[in-house]
């Protein structure tokens, strides 16, 4: 964890549909541009909050960033994450959902917090990424980044997929399911966690590969090392949906590969103390003293 640098230029993602992600992210612009600081908003989420003239287009708003700051739940906190992981910017979650596992602030809390931003009170948390490269001749190909996991499934269909895999290169087995998880620590309790895969601590490095509904003997999760790579095949004629941090791809089809190893640089969070991991689980659970 390392101590937050002054911030001179700062993004504001607000939750498109939430008006009180938008009044908050026009209430932080104020409040920032006041301090002589600069705003900016993706252009696409400016105009919902009344912030047009902060709008810029989505690859311009990483540029030079210091910082962003993310208004909405977890899915907010995700895209977020995505937007601004190959600058470097730091992201602070201002929780305007409801479980707001990965958020930081309440909003009641957030003027305090820009002033503590503003001192460089704060300190960011890194957390290990998914890096997602696709072979594919349709709209998922590339590379991409995932803070909390990448997901190949059927999608709306009631049929079973059918998955090759390989651990570094060696092949392991067929996966014959209603889709497969690759997760990090992160997202070990988003959607790995509701298909039965183990809670990991933040602090470690590695990846889950959890099986949704799978129709075979092995049924369990894996945990590897977070260098270690993952190559899935699709073995599947009708394709299966690639969907990373909630966010759907596309459909791969028959032949097309997903290959997912651990990101190059952790994704940065902005936090206020040290975050104990294990009471924040409790307390998001409902978990009892006793």
């Amino acid at each position: 964890m390392s101590a937050g640098p002054p911030l001179r230029v700062v993004g504001l993602v607000p939750h498109r549909e939430r008006p009180v992600a938008q009044q908050l992210a026009r209430e932080a612009a104020a409040w920032l541009q006041a301090r002589g600081l600069e705003v900016r908003l993706p252009a696409e989420d400016a105009a919902p909050a009344d912030l047009v003239e902060l709008g810029v287009p989505l690859d311009e708003f990483p540029r030079n960033l210091d910082l962003a700051i993310s208004l909405g739940g977890d899915g907010t906190m995700l895209r977020t994450v995505d937007l601004v992981y190959e600058c470097g910017a730091a992201v602070l979650g201002v929780n305007v959902g409801q479980m707001g596992y990965l958020t930081e602030v309440e909003p009641d809390g957030l003027h305090h917090a820009l002033e503590q931003l503003l001192s460089g009170e704060y300190a960011v948390d890194e957390r290990m990424v998914l890096e997602v490269s696709v072979s594919s001749s349709g709209a998922a190909a590339g590379r991409w980044w995932a803070l909390n996991e990448a997901v190949l499934e059927k999608g709306r269909s009631s049929r079973l997929v059918r998955l090759s895999v390989e651990i570094n290169g060696t092949f392991f087995t067929t996966y014959a399911a209603d889709g497969v998880i690759v997760a990090t620590p992160t997202g070990s309790t988003a959607y790995s966690f509701s298909a039965r895969g183990p809670i990991v601590s933040p602090r470690h490095q590695c990846l889950l590969l959890t099986p949704v509904s799978p129709h075979m003997l092995f049924d369990r999760s894996l945990v590897l090392d977070a260098e270690e790579e993952l190559r899935f095949t699709v073995d599947e004629p009708r394709g299966v949906l690639l969907t990373l941090d909630g966010i759907e791809l596309g459909v791969l089809g028959l032949g097309d590969t997903m290959t997912c190893t651990g990101g190059p640089r952790p994704a940065r969070i902005v936090t206020f103390g040290v975050r104990d991991f294990h009471q924040i689980l409790k307390a998001k659970f409902g978990l009892a003293d006793r």
